[in-house]
């Protein structure tokens, strides 16, 4: 049988195993959900579900060392960014919990001069949904998706990585002890054939993955072929344009810890830096400086900025792209290294169309950098990619900003700033980064039954 296992990326230790779950077990987290959907959905308020999930938000603030602890040995995030994402996740359950009768509240429609009698939209819950959770955001993941379903009155079914069993267990635990009834959140070991037949199953109203382009495609060719709702966030290679600047180490720093966070393993982390000429050299040198001080070591101490990516295939993988990129005439500046699971940051120039890294993205510590004559060249570059998730641009004139914003082919697009994700901004992109959004008020728009109530 398949295994989930944890397997410590910074020493190749398999600290534990366990098992897949089995058809009757995935059988009896459909039956609970579903159960739960029926019961206490229908019969609770939006206020009491808002204020459990608050206390999933407190318990995750309470327990965020053992909490931090799995998923550093899971999959090697530094024990201080995996610090902040328990309470980054604890501030999503609280933005919902804040936001509970808002979410759910009716929208009454302003009718036509001469109709009589009101209209509103009602929303309502449509059932169990499936989540298909990645390793990268263990807690970050599952509290965007859950934490707006479980207000809005949907049930979760939760498949979490495979490397990640422990803390999808701990999760689980924190919603059973803040008083969700079983069935209300259900973790489940399940495999990719499993998850296909959950998602086949009449009980379940949809599906919400967060993964691979590969991941996705399968999900959505099954959700498609039954008629389910399916919301995907999948990959990007976020471009980050440097057009003109005040503060070139400013941008430079902005521009290594936007390519930095999380080991480099981070969808929406900025990967192709795309400068102006006039800037180019003085950037690129800075880019190598700020980067090539930052060593891996050991990710459970406290002052460790880049720890093991998470598994050695991930790195083997890394390491292979950049041989293949080197190959295809790409220019190794810096990096490139691998030991075990841990890669050293890489800087990459001179990637030609006609490169494979040119469409690639690189999930670790590696940078690209570009130079482009002018804006019309950069957006051009930007906006040459089959993802299109989010992007960066550095300008000191505002109008360029806003119109160059207008211009990106992306979700999400942040001007002079980097790493500023919070609860209240919805979070997706567009092409092949995905189909939905999450956070924000948008998120608790998925999975909804917007139901017309007209009364003459």
């Amino acid at each position: 049988m398949t295994e989930y296992a944890v397997v410590d990326p910074a020493t190749g230790e398999t600290v534990a195993s366990y098992p897949t779950a089995t058809d009757e077990q995935v059988e009896a987290a459909i039956t609970a959900a579903t159960a739960a959907h029926r019961g206490w959905s229908r019969s609770s308020s939006a206020t009491e579900r808002g204020e459990l999930v608050r206390r999933v938000a407190q318990l995750h603030r309470e327990r965020k060392a053992e909490l931090a602890a799995l998923i550093v040995r899971e999959m090697g995030k530094t024990i201080t960014a995996a610090e902040g994402e328990v309470d980054f996740a604890a501030d999503i359950y609280e933005y919902y919990a804040d936001n509970a009768e808002r979410i759910t509240a009716d929208q009454p429609i302003d009718l036509v001069e001469g109709s009589q009698g009101t209209a509103v939209i009602r929303r309502a819950s449509l059932g169990p949904l499936l989540g298909v959770m990645p390793w990268n955001f263990p807690y970050y993941q599952v509290a965007r998706f859950a934490g707006p379903n479980l207000v809005v009155g949907n049930t979760i079914i939760l498949k979490h990585a495979p490397q990640c069993p422990e803390s999808a267990a701990a999760i689980e635990q924190v919603f059973l002890d803040a008083g969700f009834p079983e069935g209300a959140y259900v973790n489940v070991y399940a495999s990719n054939d499993q998850a296909a037949a959950i998602i086949g199953d009449p009980r379940v109203q949809g599906v919400s993955l967060t993964g691979s382009e590969r991941a996705g495609t399968a999900v959505a060719e099954v959700a498609g072929k039954h008629l389910k709702k399916v919301a995907l966030e999948l990959g990007g290679s976020d471009p980050f344009l440097l057009l003109s600047t005040d503060d070139l180490d400013g941008a430079v720093s902005a521009a290594v810890e936007a390519r930095m966070d999380n080991s480099g393993q981070s969808c929406n982390a900025a990967k192709r830096f795309v400068v102006h000429a006039d800037l180019y050299q003085d950037f690129l040198a800075g880019v190598v400086e700020k980067m090539t001080a930052i060593r891996p070591a050991d990710p459970t101490q406290a002052d460790t900025e880049l720890g093991p990516l998470s598994s050695l295939r991930a790195a083997e993988v890394l390491e292979q792209q950049v041989q293949r990129a080197v190959a295809a005439g790409a220019t190794l500046v810096a990096g490139g290294k691998r030991e075990g699971a841990f890669f050293e940051p890489t800087v990459l120039t001179d990637v030609t169309a006609d490169n494979p890294a040119y469409g690639e993205e690189f999930f670790g510590p590696v940078a690209v950098v570009y130079s482009v004559p002018d804006e019309d060249a950069a957006v051009e570059l930007a906006n040459d990619t089959g993802f299109g998730l989010g992007s960066y641009v550095f300008t000191t004139d505002p109008e360029q900003g806003e119109r160059v914003a207008n211009r990106i082919e992306a979700g999400m697009v942040y001007v002079n700033l980097v790493l500023a994700d919070s609860p209240e901004l919805p979070f997706g992109g567009i092409k092949r980064s995905g189909t939905s959004r999450e956070m924000g008020l948008l998120a608790a728009e998925e999975f909804v039954n917007k139901k017309l109530v007209r009364i003459a």
